[in-house]
């Protein structure tokens, strides 16, 4: 239980703007720690999703002017994520997973309005999908 509390923890905080790395963190519960595999995938994935929409609220408040100066994320930052995710669309939101880009993606996301429905799907998507495919790499070796 207590390797599942700091990797929520510390795939919350990779998953927000904030730089922190979760794999790692993942692959060394994964083949040092006792508990199941399941609480291990499921601890990283909720934490990660959940940074996400951190990020997908700070992406709605740098879209309304009075937040947008006294938020980490500069404006010419925001205009390119969102210009990027304009051209992508939705399924932009499949590479929330992705060192630097997915942060980017995911206050894109919020800025534009993008419905927190459709965004907690793709993302879970997405950010599940990564932590399954490290359990798969760590179980092949």
């Amino acid at each position: 239980m207590e390797t599942s509390v700091s990797l929520f923890i510390t795939a919350f905080l990779a998953a927000t703007i904030l730089p922190v790395a979760s794999e790692a963190a993942v692959v060394a519960a994964l083949t040092l720690s006792r508990e199941p595999w399941g609480w291990i995938l499921m601890a990283a994935s909720l934490g990660n999703i959940m940074g996400a929409c951190v990020n997908w609220g700070l992406g709605r408040l740098a879209s309304n002017a009075t937040y947008a100066g006294w938020l980490p994320v500069s404006k010419t930052a925001l205009e390119k994520a969102q210009n990027w995710y304009l051209k992508w669309g939705r399924a932009a939101l499949l590479l929330s997973w992705a060192p630097i880009v997915g942060d980017a993606i995911t206050v894109a996301a919020g800025a534009l309005k993008e419905p927190l429905p459709t965004f907690l799907a793709l993302v879970a998507i997405a950010k599940t999908g990564r932590y399954l495919a490290l359990a798969f790499a760590v179980s092949s070796f």
